[in-house]
């Protein structure tokens, strides 16, 4: 049996990050990722992206932790920016080429309702409309349109 676990282990895999190939220590036979640096971050990146998704207290650690980093170093990222002045220009213009991307269709406003044009009251039929991802602030966009229902008859009400 241990025999049969050590030739397993000394098989050759496939790193998970670089896909060449490495053979895992027999102390760990599942290993997926090789000894290069670079593929350990790799490991250590998504561990910690799984991690964050998965535990709420891991979340709330590593927001308090972040707060409190942020408040002993205020400057960092404006002395960050004025130091890497092509990290900015770039950066810049990248946001630009995301702006124009957003502006593809009409933006919808929060107040682009008229209050005192409200619809009649009645029934409203409810369609599902495509994103478009130009709405922002978590907005439902809704087609309104008045529904003549024809199985809503006037009844004949009978006097005594």
């Amino acid at each position: 049996m241990l025999s049969l676990y050590m030739e397993n282990a000394m098989k050759n895999k496939r790193c998970a990050a670089c896909d060449r190939l490495f053979r895992p220590r027999p102390q760990t036979p599942n290993q997926s990722f090789c000894s290069n640096t670079e593929c350990q971050r790799e490991r250590r990146r998504q561990w910690q992206r799984l991690k964050l998704q998965a535990d709420p207290d891991y979340q709330d650690n590593q927001a308090r932790a972040q707060r409190a980093w942020n408040k002993r170093n205020p400057d960092y990222w404006r002395e960050y920016r004025q130091s890497h002045r092509q990290y900015v220009e770039r950066n810049r213009a990248m946001q630009q080429q995301r702006n124009a991307k957003a502006r593809v269709g009409q933006v919808a406003k929060m107040d682009v309702s008229d209050p005192l044009a409200r619809p009649p009251s009645g029934f409203y039929r409810l369609s599902l409309i495509p994103d478009n991802g130009i709405a922002k602030v978590d907005v439902w966009t809704v087609e309104i349109r008045v529904h003549a229902c024809k199985c809503m008859r006037s009844a004949n009400i009978a006097k005594r």
